[in-house]
């Protein structure tokens, strides 16, 4: 699907797997002990929603800087997740095989969004190199 017959954040490949993986870290975040809860629980439900979050954001605002601003802030959040589920694993609250697949898919997304910003960034090289604020619109 080329980025002409885009034209929702929903239709990218890369916010599908993002919100998938927001669920299944909600589903492991569930199951830490209560105690738990309002700590690792509450930062591995609030860093995995903020990757699908900001590439819907980011699509939203019709600039591409803009748009790739937030690609590399989902980027960093990936990161953030994989540390706190790494933790998880250190510590012994999150199970091995739950750890390695919410950090195999983590980097899955942080990979397809590399391609995303080095695609929208070889579309448009004047829009990248314009405005700092992204005052030009997306074509």
């Amino acid at each position: 699907m080329g980025m002409t017959n885009i034209s929702s954040f929903r239709d990218l490949l890369v916010w599908q797997k993002a919100m998938d993986l927001a669920v299944r870290t909600y589903r492991v975040a569930q199951r830490l002990p209560r105690d738990e809860q309002a700590t690792l629980g509450y930062q591995l439900r609030k860093t995995s929603l903020s990757i699908p979050s900001n590439i819907a954001e980011g699509f939203s605002q019709h600039s591409t800087p803009t748009y790739v601003r937030h690609l590399w802030i989902s980027h960093g959040f990936g990161a953030e997740l994989e540390t706190q589920v790494e933790v998880g694993r250190r510590v012994e609250l999150i199970d091995p095989r739950n750890a390695d697949m919410l950090i195999t898919d983590s980097r899955e997304i942080g990979r397809m969004l590399n391609g995303l910003v080095q695609s929208l960034e070889r579309s448009t090289p004047e829009e990248m190199s314009t405005s700092p604020r992204g005052a030009r619109k997306r074509r």
